[in-house]
């Protein structure tokens, strides 16, 4: 079988989401893509009446999922591609060392590993026999007008500064490739306001979705980020804030038992 091809760096990954818990040590940090995706799980959960004995959660940085889910009387895993104390180490692309969870929820992890595919063989093999997974991750349409500006920096040789993301069609094949039983797919939008280009990147960098590419394209010149803020500013309303879309993809499916 031939190796997934390298498209984000595991180093720069690591360092990425290291300065993301820097920044999140502040009490005013952005932290609004993390709550949405937890408190959407909490919705789903309790839509499904689903109250798993035990439960993995993966990348939930706030712990608001994990106190929710303890707090039911679940005892929760927490792990982390780059853990904290009390939490433990995961690498997604292999076989997890612990496993038999009524619940693995993945929060905003998964849009930057190699392997997805296996990636989620992984976690369907961690589950226990009716165990739910819900991953969820920035898909494919968001950051539409940061998109704009970087191509507008560029010119006519665009160079690549953008992830690729998973798109509602891809994501539900890769559920039914990974051998999910009852696969779901669905994608919603979270819109916020941006004063500046500037103050975008910064609420990226905060929440831990800066540039992870193996092959990142050159920095910018002052000239190129001159031309991306015009670009940005010029996607702006009357009072001059730009909206700025997160398309929030979520796959969930369960093991059959």
């Amino acid at each position: 079988m031939a190796s997934p091809p390298t498209i984000f760096a595991p180093g720069r990954r690591a360092a990425v989401r290291r300065r993301m818990r820097v920044a999140q040590a502040r009490a005013d940090a952005p932290r609004y893509i993390l709550e949405d995706m937890a408190d959407d799980v909490i919705e789903r959960l309790a839509f499904l009446r689903h109250r798993p004995a035990r439960a993995l959660v993966v990348g939930d940085w706030t712990g608001r999922l994990a106190v929710h889910l303890e707090q039911a009387g679940c005892a929760v895993t927490r792990a982390d591609p780059v853990p904290q104390p009390g939490e433990q180490p995961i690498e997604e692309e292999r076989p997890y060392p612990f496993g038999d969870f009524g619940l693995i929820a993945s929060l905003g992890t998964l849009d930057t590993v190699n392997d997805l595919p296996g990636a989620l063989v992984h976690i369907r093999r961690a589950l226990a026999p009716g165990g739910l997974m819900i991953a969820s991750f920035p898909g494919a349409g968001s950051l539409p007008h940061l998109r704009a500006a970087m191509l507008a920096a560029d010119g006519e040789r665009p160079a690549a500064r953008m992830h690729p993301m998973v798109d509602v069609r891809a994501g539900g094949q890769l559920l039914q490739r990974c051998g999910f039983a009852r696969p779901v797919i669905d994608s919603r939008p979270l819109d916020v306001r941006f004063g500046s280009l500037a103050s975008l990147v910064a609420d990226l960098r905060a929440q831990g979705l800066g540039n992870t590419l193996a092959s990142p394209a050159p920095p910018l010149t002052r000239e190129g980020f001159s031309r991306a803020e015009e670009a940005f500013k010029a996607a702006g309303n009357a009072d001059g804030r730009v909206t700025e879309r997160f398309e929030i993809l979520t796959l969930s499916g369960w093991r059959e038992g």
